[in-house]
């Protein structure tokens, strides 16, 4: 199998739009015929990681390869970055404002869950530069 590259740019602080880039991954996957296990995790991961990018930095963007091996996905944005990355894993803590909150959004599982539901979890963030996030999921576990 080739590689299937793609792209998705992820506007910021806009709702309505929140979860499109992953369920455009999420019915390629479908389409190809990927593992329904596969497809899940790859889709939580996915939109944890999008909401995120609304909710905290202003958008970003998602590039996402495919071959016969895993589904790999690399997040980014230009946003404030991550203080304590070691604070921000831990379920449940959240830097959302009330009014995120309030919507049902940033209950701080976000990273706890693209961890969770990932075979390999990479991430980077610089104060004042934004964050990076590097994953990966089996094709065949």
């Amino acid at each position: 199998m080739n590689v299937l590259e793609l792209h998705y740019d992820v506007p910021g602080d806009d709702f309505t739009r929140a979860g499109e880039a992953s369920s455009a991954i999420k019915n390629k996957l479908k389409q190809m015929g990927i593992s329904p296990n596969v497809i899940r995790n790859v889709a939580i991961a996915t939109y944890e990681g999008e909401i995120n990018m609304v909710i905290h930095a202003n958008g970003g963007t998602i590039d996402v390869a495919i071959d016969s091996d895993a589904v790999t996905l690399l997040l980014k944005d230009t946003g404030d970055g991550i203080p304590d990355v070691e604070l921000a894993m831990r379920e449940g803590y959240t830097t959302a404002k009330e009014e995120i909150r309030a919507l049902g959004f940033g209950a701080g599982m976000g990273l706890p869950n693209m961890k969770k539901y990932t075979d390999e979890f990479e991430l980077t963030s610089e104060v004042g530069k934004g964050t990076e996030v590097k994953m990966k999921v089996y094709l065949n576990k």
